[in-house]
């Protein structure tokens, strides 16, 4: 069969009268219902000049094209161009039609994602669901755009499927319509990473397109389907704090909702990097994390600060530290993917040990049932010689909150949350006290007016928010906070922030697309004094740095 694909009794004769722009296409077979273009350019043996055919590709973009693609020793999906620079995910919707990839040293190309080739017939078999775009699919008879849309939804939230007979676990697909499509589609994994690419790293003697970015390949990681098929961390070009203020030592304590984090999402190399490394360049010592779907979820970040399987987090140049945690036994909190714990990551090589920790149970409604009660998950920690009381709350937001931050609660829109009256009595018995987390609301809301009664003081404003996605970056709502007592105002060094650089990464899905963020609440990270060793918290060569993002204290 040479370099055909094997569907040629559907291929029209003349293609010139599918035209577009300086190169002409075939309209292509219409077998299984799945469009095949037998005259795309192939990305992985075009020229630049070839490569300038394509819109909105100029020299410059053609050139990123080739020396990237010698980098990573060709490219695996259409899908990777978008990691060149000039290319991006726009860029890539404009040309994707016109382009596929195929192997160097085989002549035969194919549609990305949309068709396989069965090695010993040779013969179109469908598209695979667990790559295909949303409008790959609508290409599928009996596919509408609101099930191509659940398809991808279903494939973010669980995983690649297994078996075709899964699309039964999808949203308005049942028996009967699995039936009409069982034979346009099939189902296979994500490719395992090649064994000729020397771990991804193959460039030695020209420097990446991206100077601030590098790729690795793991057999050990999961790479989820549809993305890049290399992982591409682009970080902020910043060095972490010195671990001092005014010549005395810090410690950075930190409040991060992970929205729904299973152990699937946190095995995602782009979520993976976008932690760890936000905890590395921000010198965070301690974390409170809120809304893990599985209670083994946060000890998959641990293991990747302590053991760097991520070139980022490998090539950290700075000491990692000793990371440690533990998760509540019950559930604290509940959104829309169901009920979730609460967790503290830290670094134990800074000074700080956990004394205990537990949930704390809590009514379930009051009065007319308008309100519910959240768990929360309190620690005792020593940093230093200091003894600190963590509370780690997770609220469910209100309703008009929750409209802007895109949450879907399952629960009745005319019940909100508030922190139980028995907590109040909690807050009286403990000194050195910082309540932190999700409160799904802004500080001056009704709901926390305990937190007020008893002196305690939050650091972020209701004007600064602390949500963000990829379409509105800088935020809507003010949603997490960290509250101090007042015996604890008199260490807090005065300077907080919420941090919002770096939290995406092409491997993260975005709805439809790519280079998400790893979740929708950004970390609000706080710095207070302690008495530890400047040795524990220190770097050495480093002076004291006054982080532009940061908030003083006279400015709240």
């Amino acid at each position: 069969m040479g370099g055909s694909l094997g569907c040629h009794r559907s291929i029209p004769k003349d293609p010139t009268d599918f035209s577009c722009g300086k190169r002409k296409f075939s309209a292509a077979c219409n077998f299984g219902h799945i469009l095949v273009n037998q005259e795309r350019l192939n990305i992985n043996t075009a020229t630049e000049e070839e490569l300038m055919t394509l819109p909105g590709v100029n020299r410059i973009v053609a050139q990123n094209i080739v020396e990237y693609r010698d980098c990573i020793g060709g490219f695996k999906k259409v899908e990777d161009l978008a990691l060149v620079s000039g290319i991006g995910a726009t860029k890539l919707e404009v040309i994707k039609l016109e382009i596929c990839v195929s192997s160097r040293t085989s002549s035969s190309q194919h549609s990305p994602s949309s068709l396989r080739k069965d090695p010993d017939h040779q013969s179109c078999t469908g598209m695979n669901i667990n790559t295909a775009t949303p409008a790959q699919l609508m290409s599928i008879r009996g596919i509408t755009e609101k099930i191509a849309k659940n398809i991808v939804v279903y494939r973010v939230e669980h995983g690649p499927f297994k078996s075709i007979e899964d699309l039964v676990r999808v949203n308005n697909i049942n028996s009967s319509l699995l039936d009409k499509i069982r034979f346009q589609v099939f189902v296979e994994r994500s490719r395992a990473p090649s064994t000729n690419t020397n771990g991804g790293l193959t460039c030695t003697t020209k420097s990446h397109p991206s100077p601030t970015s590098f790729s690795l390949r793991s057999e050990d990681l999961d790479l989820p389907p549809g993305g890049p098929t290399q992982i591409i961390s682009v970080r902020p070009n910043v060095e972490p704090p010195s671990g001092l203020r005014d010549g005395k030592p810090v410690v950075r304590v930190a409040t991060w909702n992970l929205d729904g984090c299973s152990c699937d999402k946190a095995n995602n190399p782009g979520v993976k990097d976008v932690v760890c490394m936000t905890l590395l360049e921000n010198d965070i010592k301690l974390l409170a994390v809120q809304d893990l779907l599985e209670r083994e979820a946060l000890d998959k970040f641990c293991v990747e600060l302590n053991q760097g399987t991520l070139a980022s987090v490998r090539k950290w140049k700075w000491p990692r530290g000793l990371w440690k945690s533990v998760v509540s036994e019950k559930p604290t909190g509940h959104s829309s993917k169901g009920e979730s714990y609460s967790g503290f990551l830290w670094d134990s090589s800074s000074g700080i040990d956990l004394k205990d920790a537990a949930v704390l149970e809590s009514p379930v409604v009051i009065g007319n049932g308008n309100h519910t009660y959240p768990r929360i998950y309190l620690a005792h920690f020593f940093v230093g010689s200091d003894k600190l009381t963590v509370v780690n709350v997770h609220m469910q937001a209100t309703a008009s909150s929750g409209q802007s931050n895109g949450k879907n609660h399952n629960t009745d829109e005319t019940k909100s949350q508030r922190l139980s009256p028995s907590m109040q009595e909690i807050l009286k018995g403990e000194k050195e006290l910082v309540v932190l987390g999700d409160f799904g609301m802004p500080p001056q809301s009704l709901e926390l007016e305990i937190l007020r009664k008893e002196k305690l003081f939050a650091l972020v404003p209701s004007t600064q928010f602390t949500n963000i996605s990829t379409r509105l970056p800088q935020g809507t709502h003010c949603l997490d906070n960290i509250w101090v007592s007042r015996s604890l105002k008199k260490i807090f060094s005065g300077h907080c922030m919420v941090v919002r650089e770096g939290l995406t990464n092409p491997w993260i899905p975005d709805n439809w697309s790519w280079g998400g963020v790893a979740s929708g609440h950004c970390p609000v990270v706080a710095e207070f004094y302690a008495d530890v060793s400047c040795k524990e918290l220190s770097r050495p060569g480093m002076t004291v740095v006054d982080r532009g993002d940061i908030i003083p204290k006279h400015e709240r």
